[in-house]
């Protein structure tokens, strides 16, 4: 009934939706030399966000008609160059002329999703936010999202194998699961939070957007540590792409995407193939060959939008995928003899579908509503020697926000948010041994002001009431969260704070006597600098950060008998404190230089209620497992004419990880830092054709990310690519 309730709002805002006075906004943009810009976006930010985009045509010129009277920022989107934007008080009927004139930048601006409850652009960000454009994962020949997250400072990538193996994201000293993933604004988390980053394909991306702090003030449940959210190819001209490539470990794939509007109608879709041998060689653990590191991949997208002009903006999309890999084991170090043999029997396969609608309707030019309905289901099935078994996650949200700009640097969004979820596994029966699954509703009442003074100061606060319930259980949560960001000519100054949460997961609330568990809940705070030079094209940054995290589930065994009296509990505390570096360069127009990196301390703290003890089998100080204390990246992108270049560099420290066959229960190892290099370069024959070519890992390195699980030796790869629309 509710989501019913939530479609026929949807018709009526199609029905009630008008047609304002508006005014007109034309000029061009031209680069460093004079020379007209063909395919920059001018973007018309206003209080609620962003209210037009257009393309400058191939004379470098745009028009924004039907624009409606008031005071805005034109900001311009190009790859490699900036503008400053222009602040414009635009009356009704108006017709006003802006010329840009482009500079060269080591940083462009992006329009940005994930920072607040409307579209900023990512210069008004407060947050430590990074944006990967499709151009980046272009020029660096990416295949899969995960690896775009390497080059983000301060996130820990560990994948425990080769291609389509299990791939954790570990933000700013956070677990595994403490980071949500929106793919064009629907969750993607299993039910608690976990996600696995290994078949998240790059293939039909517009952008990604990282949020590095928890952001439970705008999403709530599961954003404890950071945000990750895909935006897919939509609108702008009609253009479209596909690629054909392949490589040693019998790997082939097979990728295309098309995008575009005409009149009030824009479209967006990708479809990718992907199959790989894996790892065929002898396993160093005990001397046998691999025959199962298989990886199969499918995976389509698309999205289908219709806007009128200053009325309803109304977006369709959804996403279909399916991978299947095998599971050899952990066939490499084996610090404690515990592999014997290689697994040639275990399989996963993953089924997922997510389907969303999305409805923006301005009732006036200062208030607009937004509503959002949104499916999720993930199914898995797992094949070992001891027979199948299965697991899924399905989840329903229905939002509705209104926004209102309450005058020229002033606005505000409020509204509710309900989900419905439910978690299932062959392992989660009731007392006959039938299937119980898990299920909880989850409410969530936000709000958010905002204010900009002069295009360099920019407020942001908020805050988020969660209800959680299941069963007879009810849990209130209120996540605040307020950040700022101050510009001075060169210098910007930025720093927030907030909290998360994530509440427990399937097996979590199964296998526990504890009728009173709670959600894992952080604390963090950040501040940093960015500072210009050469007019943009050096800029480098420094942020600082202290997380702490509380309320941690954990097994209460003997040693912490007398901390609770359940089988699990929220007693256990951790802490991360960090600094991260950025360097981005653009000497000239034809090289960019990109290079990271990021200190991290993380600590056990003592559990609730005891001095000095910790979980076994670690003691207070031990360090986070998996999070390296020094990592680092650097790549280069060098074009000239038809040929393009990269090389890229990513380095991490020791870091202290588990047994790899039994797990912490086997005992505590370090396992070794790395540095890998991959190096790529293409040729553009025509307009429309390419040719490249990539090798990844290319001193053939042998190392692992995972302790016991061999990472991806010497890889080389040749593929080409048509395109039409550039």
């Amino acid at each position: 009934m509710r989501m019913y309730r939530l479609w026929r709002l949807l018709a009526a805002a199609l029905l009630l939706s008008r047609t304002v006075s508006a005014a007109t906004l034309n000029g061009r943009v031209t680069d460093p030399d004079g020379r007209p810009v063909a395919g920059a976006r001018i973007v018309v930010v206003g209080a609620l966000g962003a209210v037009a985009d257009r393309e400058t045509s191939a004379d470098g010129s745009f028009e924004i008609d039907a624009l409606p009277a008031g005071v805005y920022g034109i900001h311009v989107v190009k790859d490699g160059f900036t503008a400053d934007p222009i602040r414009a008080d635009v009356a009704a009927f108006d017709a006003r002329t802006l010329d840009f004139a482009l500079r060269v930048s080591a940083l462009a601006e992006s329009i940005v999703v994930s920072a607040s409850q409307i579209e900023l652009p990512l210069s008004r960000a407060a947050d430590a936010m990074t944006a990967i454009t499709a151009a980046d994962l272009e020029a660096r020949q990416i295949e899969t999202v995960a690896d775009a997250l390497r080059l983000v400072p301060d996130l820990a990538v560990t994948r425990s194998g080769g291609r389509g193996a299990i791939t954790s994201l570990f933000p700013r000293g956070g677990a595994s699961n403490y980071t949500l993933v929106l793919v064009d604004g629907i969750r993607a988390n299993a039910f608690g939070g976990g996600y696995d980053f290994g078949h998240l394909s790059a293939a039909d991306v517009d952008r990604v957007e990282v949020v590095r702090g928890p952001e439970s003030a705008l999403f709530g449940s599961d954003a404890i540590g950071a945000v990750v959210q895909i935006v897919t190819k939509r609108g702008g001209r009609p253009r479209g792409d596909a690629l054909i490539e392949g490589g040693n470990q019998g790997t082939e794939r097979l990728a295309g995407s098309a995008a575009g509007s005409r009149d009030a109608w824009s479209w967006g879709g990708g479809i990718e193939q992907r199959r790989s041998d894996g790892f065929t060689g002898v396993a160093p653990a005990t001397g046998e060959r691999v025959t199962n590191d298989d990886d199969h991949l499918r995976h389509a997208s698309g999205s289908l939008g219709w806007r009128r002009p200053n009325g309803p903006d109304l977006l369709i999309g959804g996403n279909v995928g399916h991978d299947e890999r095998g599971f050899p084991g952990p066939f490499g170090t084996n610090p404690a003899g515990n592999f014997t043999r290689v697994d040639r029997v275990s399989r996963g396969i993953n089924d997922s579908r997510q389907l969303g609608a999305r409805l923006n309707h301005p009732w006036s030019s200062r208030v607009r509503q937004r509503i959002d309905l949104n499916v999720f289901d993930l199914s898995s099935q797992f094949t070992s020697s001891f027979g199948p078994s299965t697991s899924g996650t399905r989840r329903v949200d229905g939002r509705v926000q209104e926004d209102v700009a309450v005058n020229r640097s002033f606005a505000a969004s409020g509204g509710v948010e309900a989900i419905s979820e439910r978690a299932s596994s062959t392992f989660i029966t009731g007392a006959d041994g039938t299937p119980a699954p898990i299920r909880r509703a989850v409410a969530g009442t936000f709000g958010e002001v905002r204010y900009v003074a002069s295009e360099r100061l920019f407020v942001t606060g908020g805050a988020r009431l969660e209800h959680l319930s299941r069963n007879r259980q009810r849990i209130n949560s209120l996540n605040p969260k307020a950040a700022v960001s101050f510009v001075a000519k060169a210098t910007r100054l930025h720093a927030s704070a907030g909290t998360g949460i994530r509440p427990p997961d399937g097996f979590e609330i199964a296998f526990t006597d504890n009728p009173n568990l709670k959600p894992e809940r952080s604390r963090s705070v950040d501040g940093g600098v960015e500072q210009r030079f050469a007019g943009d094209a050096l800029v480098a940054g420094a942020t600082a950060f202290f997380n702490r995290y509380d309320d941690l589930l954990v097994t209460v065994g003997r040693s912490l008998r007398d901390a609770s009296r359940y089988k699990t509990d929220n007693i256990s505390n951790a802490q991360a404190r960090g600094l991260e570096l950025t360097l981005d360069a653009r000497p000239r127009p034809r090289l960019s230089l990109r290079a990271s990196y990021a200190w991290v301390d993380t600590q056990i703290l003592s559990v609730d209620g005891l001095a000095a003890i910790a979980p076994p089998p670690f003691k207070v100080g031990d360090p986070l497992l998996r999070r390296p204390k020094h990592q680092g990246a650097i790549d280069l992108v060098y074009t000239h004419g038809r040929v393009s270049a990269f090389a890229d560099l990513t380095t991490r420290g020791r870091a202290l990880d588990v047994e790899p066959s039994f797990g912490a229960s086997g005992g505590l190892f370090f396992s070794p830092g790395y540095a890998v290099g991959n190096a790529g370069a293409s040729i553009r024959f025509t307009r429309n054709f390419d040719v490249y070519a990539r090798v990844l890992n290319v001193t053939d390195r042998a190392y692992e990310e995972a302790l016991g699980f061999p990472a991806l030796r010497r890889s080389a790869i040749v593929g080409v690519r048509v395109a039409a629309g550039r």
